[in-house]
């Protein structure tokens, strides 16, 4: 088990906690998605990862269509994909991923997180280079022999699979996703969750009392509405 797993497994994030904001935030992913390739899953691979999160999250068929809707209604705000980076207190790095139909606003607010929580938002390509971009894919453990499915999928461009729980993760390149997802069809193997992922190369490790204030960071991060997805150095 590399590097992957002992991310998934340490990371103290409280991704998504509140059901709503995660169907808010899954929503825009859909709506995004469908404006960029299509309503049509079956040719848009993205549109067809977030429906596979969406359903992984219990978000109601009417909210999927309505996301997928709103993709071709013109009097529907157009949401635009943002990155920042920066950091936080004790050398934490950040690179936090969101979805803005007012661009100005989301600036304004990250920044204000940033600053009332001991940390600073630095220039676009400032801490990227510390994060690997990765896709991941979990499935159902079911009768599987991960030894046997790593050979299957081996070609298909997986880097590393592990069991968790009650699931098994996959993980490649992020250029790799749909190769993996093709492998996976091919063997009827049928996906819970998909997505991409930032994983730190290295991770600092802080006490008690400091890692405390970085999750206050993480917290509001992840509060805010126009945030997707917070990455960080913390061990």
């Amino acid at each position: 088990m590399g590097r992957a797993f002992e991310f998934r497994k340490g990371r103290k994030m409280k991704r998504w906690a509140q059901m709503a904001k995660t169907f808010t935030k899954i929503g825009k992913e859909i709506t995004m998605a469908a404006k960029e390739g299509g309503g049509n899953p079956e040719h848009n691979i993205r549109l067809r990862m977030a429906i596979q999160n969406a359903k992984a999250a219990s978000v109601p068929k009417e909210n999927i269509e309505r996301a997928i809707k709103k993709a071709t209604d013109k009097d529907t705000s157009d949401y635009k994909e943002v990155n920042f980076e920066g950091y936080g207190a004790y050398g934490i790095a950040f690179f936090v991923e969101c979805a803005t139909d007012n661009n100005t606003r989301t600036v304004a607010n990250v920044r204000m997180h940033f600053s009332h929580n001991g940390g600073s938002l630095g220039t676009s390509g400032s801490v990227e280079f510390l994060f690997e971009r990765k896709c991941h894919f979990k499935i159902e453990k079911g009768d599987h022999d991960i030894e046997e499915l790593e050979l299957e999928l081996i070609d298909f461009g997986i880097e590393e699979i592990f069991e968790e729980e009650e699931h098994i993760m996959i993980y490649g390149e992020f250029t790799e996703f749909g190769n993996i997802q093709k492998g996976l069809d091919s063997l009827n193997i049928e996906i819970i969750e998909s997505g991409y992922e930032r994983i730190p190369m290295n991770t600092i490790s802080l006490s008690e009392e400091q890692s405390e204030e970085i999750e206050k960071l993480i917290e509001k991060l992840e509060e805010d509405e126009d945030v997707q997805n917070v990455y960080h150095t913390m061990g």
